[in-house]
Protein backbone atom coordinates (compact mmCIF):
# COMPACT_ATOMS: atom_id res chain seq x y z
CA UNK A 1 0.00 0.00 0.00
CA UNK A 2 1.24 3.48 -0.86
CA UNK A 3 1.66 5.83 2.09
CA UNK A 4 2.06 9.59 1.96
CA UNK A 5 4.02 10.68 5.02
CA UNK A 6 5.27 14.11 5.91
CA UNK A 7 7.59 15.31 8.61
CA UNK A 8 8.27 18.79 9.89
CA UNK A 9 12.00 19.01 10.58
CA UNK A 10 14.68 21.48 11.52
CA UNK A 11 16.07 23.09 8.38
CA UNK A 12 19.65 21.92 8.96
CA UNK A 13 22.27 19.95 7.00
CA UNK A 14 22.14 16.17 7.40
CA UNK A 15 18.50 15.86 8.47
CA UNK A 16 17.33 14.49 5.14
CA UNK A 17 20.19 11.95 5.08
CA UNK A 18 19.14 10.62 8.50
CA UNK A 19 15.49 10.38 7.42
CA UNK A 20 16.21 8.56 4.17
CA UNK A 21 18.67 6.31 6.03
CA UNK A 22 15.88 5.04 8.29
CA UNK A 23 13.86 3.95 5.26
CA UNK A 24 16.75 2.39 3.32
CA UNK A 25 18.02 0.51 6.38
CA UNK A 26 14.64 -1.26 6.52
CA UNK A 27 14.54 -1.96 2.78
CA UNK A 28 11.91 0.64 1.90
CA UNK A 29 12.28 2.59 -1.31
CA UNK A 30 11.06 6.18 -1.23
CA UNK A 31 8.98 6.50 -4.42
CA UNK A 32 8.66 10.27 -4.17
CA UNK A 33 10.46 12.84 -2.03
CA UNK A 34 9.80 16.57 -1.85
CA UNK A 35 11.44 18.94 0.61
CA UNK A 36 10.98 22.64 1.09
CA UNK A 37 10.91 25.41 3.66
CA UNK A 38 7.66 26.18 5.42
CA UNK A 39 6.42 29.66 6.35
CA UNK A 40 9.13 29.46 9.03
CA UNK A 41 12.58 29.38 7.36
CA UNK A 42 13.99 27.30 10.24
CA UNK A 43 11.51 24.47 9.51
CA UNK A 44 11.32 22.26 6.41
CA UNK A 45 8.55 19.92 5.37
CA UNK A 46 9.63 16.55 4.00
CA UNK A 47 6.91 14.73 2.05
CA UNK A 48 7.57 11.08 1.16
CA UNK A 49 5.61 8.46 -0.73
CA UNK A 50 6.56 4.90 0.22
CA UNK A 51 5.14 1.55 -0.80
CA UNK A 52 4.74 -0.52 2.38
CA UNK A 53 4.12 -4.25 2.06
CA UNK A 54 4.75 -4.73 5.78
CA UNK A 55 2.70 -2.20 7.74
CA UNK A 56 4.35 -3.16 11.06
CA UNK A 57 7.81 -2.22 9.84
CA UNK A 58 6.47 1.06 8.46
CA UNK A 59 4.97 1.83 11.87
CA UNK A 60 8.40 1.19 13.45
CA UNK A 61 10.05 3.52 10.96
CA UNK A 62 7.53 6.29 11.68
CA UNK A 63 8.13 5.90 15.43
CA UNK A 64 11.91 5.98 14.94
CA UNK A 65 11.54 8.98 12.67
CA UNK A 66 9.52 10.77 15.33
CA UNK A 67 12.33 10.14 17.86
CA UNK A 68 15.01 11.86 15.75
CA UNK A 69 16.15 15.07 17.44
CA UNK A 70 15.61 17.24 14.36
CA UNK A 71 12.08 15.90 13.66
CA UNK A 72 9.17 17.82 15.18
CA UNK A 73 6.17 15.99 13.71
CA UNK A 74 5.47 12.88 11.61
CA UNK A 75 2.07 12.47 9.97
CA UNK A 76 0.81 9.64 7.73
CA UNK A 77 -1.90 11.13 5.52
CA UNK A 78 -2.82 7.83 3.87
CA UNK A 79 -5.97 7.11 5.89
CA UNK A 80 -6.99 10.76 6.14
CA UNK A 81 -8.57 13.17 3.70
CA UNK A 82 -5.95 15.19 1.88
CA UNK A 83 -5.09 17.06 -1.30
CA UNK A 84 -2.05 15.98 -3.29
CA UNK A 85 -0.32 17.69 -6.18
CA UNK A 86 2.77 17.30 -8.27
CA UNK A 87 4.43 19.79 -10.58
CA UNK A 88 5.79 18.68 -13.94
CA UNK A 89 7.79 20.63 -16.47
CA UNK A 90 8.05 19.01 -19.86
CA UNK A 91 9.38 19.66 -23.31
CA UNK A 92 7.14 18.35 -26.10
CA UNK A 93 7.80 17.73 -29.77
CA UNK A 94 5.39 20.05 -31.63
CA UNK A 95 6.27 19.04 -35.20
CA UNK A 96 3.03 17.02 -35.51
CA UNK A 97 0.69 19.01 -33.29
CA UNK A 98 -0.64 22.52 -32.79
CA UNK A 99 -0.97 24.79 -29.81
CA UNK A 100 -4.75 24.40 -30.08
CA UNK A 101 -4.52 20.58 -29.80
CA UNK A 102 -2.45 20.97 -26.65
CA UNK A 103 -4.95 23.39 -25.15
CA UNK A 104 -7.73 20.86 -25.76
CA UNK A 105 -5.71 18.20 -23.89
CA UNK A 106 -5.16 20.66 -21.03
CA UNK A 107 -8.78 21.82 -20.67
CA UNK A 108 -9.50 19.85 -17.47
CA UNK A 109 -6.12 20.25 -15.82
CA UNK A 110 -3.96 23.06 -14.48
CA UNK A 111 -1.47 23.42 -17.34
CA UNK A 112 0.34 26.37 -18.79
CA UNK A 113 2.25 26.58 -22.06
CA UNK A 114 5.40 28.49 -21.13
CA UNK A 115 6.97 28.44 -24.60
CA UNK A 116 5.79 27.27 -28.03
CA UNK A 117 7.38 27.18 -31.46
CA UNK A 118 7.38 24.89 -34.55
CA UNK A 119 9.81 22.40 -32.98
CA UNK A 120 8.87 22.20 -29.30
CA UNK A 121 6.72 23.44 -26.46
CA UNK A 122 7.61 23.79 -22.81
CA UNK A 123 4.66 23.11 -20.52
CA UNK A 124 4.02 23.43 -16.77
CA UNK A 125 1.42 21.06 -15.30
CA UNK A 126 0.15 20.81 -11.73
CA UNK A 127 -2.20 17.94 -10.87
CA UNK A 128 -2.90 14.93 -8.69
CA UNK A 129 -0.66 11.98 -9.56
CA UNK A 130 -3.37 9.82 -11.20
CA UNK A 131 -4.60 12.71 -13.35
CA UNK A 132 -1.04 13.61 -14.25
CA UNK A 133 -0.15 10.06 -15.27
CA UNK A 134 -3.21 9.88 -17.55
CA UNK A 135 -2.24 13.14 -19.25
CA UNK A 136 1.40 12.08 -19.64
CA UNK A 137 0.25 8.88 -21.37
CA UNK A 138 -1.62 11.03 -23.91
CA UNK A 139 1.29 13.44 -24.30
CA UNK A 140 3.73 10.59 -24.94
CA UNK A 141 1.90 10.05 -28.25
CA UNK A 142 2.83 13.62 -29.22
CA UNK A 143 6.43 13.06 -28.19
CA UNK A 144 7.92 13.98 -24.83
CA UNK A 145 11.50 15.19 -25.27
CA UNK A 146 12.27 15.92 -21.63
CA UNK A 147 10.36 15.57 -18.35
CA UNK A 148 11.00 16.84 -14.80
CA UNK A 149 8.77 15.95 -11.83
CA UNK A 150 8.88 17.51 -8.37
CA UNK A 151 7.44 14.57 -6.46
CA UNK A 152 4.15 14.60 -4.59
CA UNK A 153 3.31 17.20 -1.99
CA UNK A 154 0.19 16.81 0.14
CA UNK A 155 -1.81 18.65 2.77
CA UNK A 156 -4.57 17.31 5.01
CA UNK A 157 -8.07 18.73 4.80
Amino acid sequence: MKHIIYALVDNKPGVLARISGLFSARGFNIDSLAVGETHDPTVSRVTMVVNAQDERILEQIKKQLDKLIDVMTVIDLTKKEFFERELVLLKLNTAKTTRQKLLVLFKNISAKILSYDKKEAIVEITAAKAQLNDLLAQLSKIGIKELVRTGIIAIGK
